[in-house]
């Protein structure tokens, strides 16, 4: 049950930004910090790693303060620093005046209290909370899951962690559902980019494909359109029945490798990282596989998402993986990641002789299962 939790992702709960219009729209912050000492800064910072701070402004003797700014065309997603670590996110369209108030703490040391923090004032604001408190929930639920299937593993309870494995399922699929059901009245706002985070891309692609389309009647200047209408183009381009879009980047030698060169083989295409857990957690798996198949017409493409080649060329050599491996070193910026829509890792596509997907994203046992049936012929 909890494998599928376990992924490496690009960017959990954000909003991709495209940001090449250059028209901004002022917005207005307003609030109280209930606990903060008069005098204390709140701080607006941007919604990336590491982050960077836009603007400040001093509490006065009231705790309340107000902060004016501008946003590009299109909507952005800030983040409000308010001290003690407590940070709420602004998902800001221009035009409007939001209104905060927060304890200001993440945690209080004392009690052992949680900070609280509301921002109103906006669709876009209302919906965000929705959104968090079902995510909120589904965390809890899953952390009571987890306790449940290690006590019945522990006690090897195979029935019970099957009944788990179904109620979560049964959970997520609840929750999405919901998710759905919020997206036409959210309409082109930043938000609806927002709840796309709650629903797979490859299993509720009409979900996207949708929202790209009314984007494109409806908003069709916001830059947002052109992003989303581009991930939902590329991932209509690796669906399974598709051809597989070619790669062609260096392997540890520098020397280039087309992934078309492996034509007449099976293909599992295998993007992961050294610095992905999950990724080096499946690896043996993977081993197993290719030694099990490689003398029937199987292979392995491995693209990296590391940064360094010293890590990159480490986690081969200790893993074992004694396949085609290629990189452009370029993190989540991979042209390759980029091309094929990958999101989070180890994300894996495999391809029949002639260079079609015939699957996608499987792990374990369901890719030792279609292996099995492709290749029991030997063919």
């Amino acid at each position: 049950m909890t494998r599928k939790l376990f992924f490496c992702i690009a960017s959990l709960m954000s909003v991709s930004l495209a940001v090449d219009a250059q028209t901004t729209k002022p917005f207005t912050v307003t609030g109280k910090i209930e606990k903060a000492a008069p005098g204390s800064f709140v701080y607006l910072e941007t919604n990336s790693q590491p982050t960077r701070k836009i603007d400040s402004t001093k509490l006065d003797a009231a705790n309340t303060f107000t902060l004016k700014g501008q946003v590009v065309d299109g909507g952005e997603v800030l983040v409000l620093n308010v001290g003690g670590g407590q940070k709420l996110a602004l998902l800001l369209e221009g035009g409007e005046t939001l209104n905060v108030v927060a304890d200001g703490y993440r945690m209080d040391g004392k009690t052992g209290k949680i900070g609280n923090g509301t921002v109103t004032g906006s669709k876009n604001m209302a919906y965000y909370d929705k959104l968090m408190a079902l995510r909120t929930d589904m965390e809890t639920r899953v952390a009571g899951w987890n306790k449940q299937v290690a006590a019945a593993t522990e006690k090897k309870d195979n029935k019970r962690v099957a009944q788990i494995e179904q109620e979560y399922n049964a959970a997520e699929q609840e929750v999405v559902n919901k998710v759905k059901a919020m997206l036409p009245d959210m309409g082109t706002s930043l938000v609806s980019l927002f709840a796309l985070n709650f629903v797979n891309i490859d299993t509720d692609f009409n979900t996207y494909e949708t929202l790209a389309k009314r984007f494109e009647k409806e908003n069709p200047n916001s830059p947002h359109a052109k992003s989303l209408i581009g991930r939902v183009a590329r991932i209509k381009g690796v669906m399974v029945g598709s051809a597989a879009p070619e790669i062609t980047l260096s392997d540890t030698t520098g020397n280039a490798v087309a992934l078309s060169s492996l034509r007449g083989k099976y293909v599992l295409v295998d993007f992961w990282a050294s610095w992905c857990g999950p990724c080096r957690a499946e690896n043996p798996n993977v081993v197993r596989m290719y030694n099990k198949y490689k003398d029937k017409g199987f292979t392995i493409y491995s693209v990296s998402l590391d940064k360094t080649k010293t890590e990159w060329q480490r986690a081969i050599r200790n893993d074992n993986l004694p396949w085609t491996h290629v990189s452009d070193l370029k993190f989540w910026q991979s042209a390759a990641a980029q091309q094929y829509g990958v999101q989070a890792i180890p994300a894996t596509f495999l391809l029949d002789k002639e260079g079609k997907i015939i699957a996608k994203n499987l792990h374990g046992e369901a890719l030792e299962q279609k292996l099995e049936e492709i290749l029991k012929s030997g063919q």
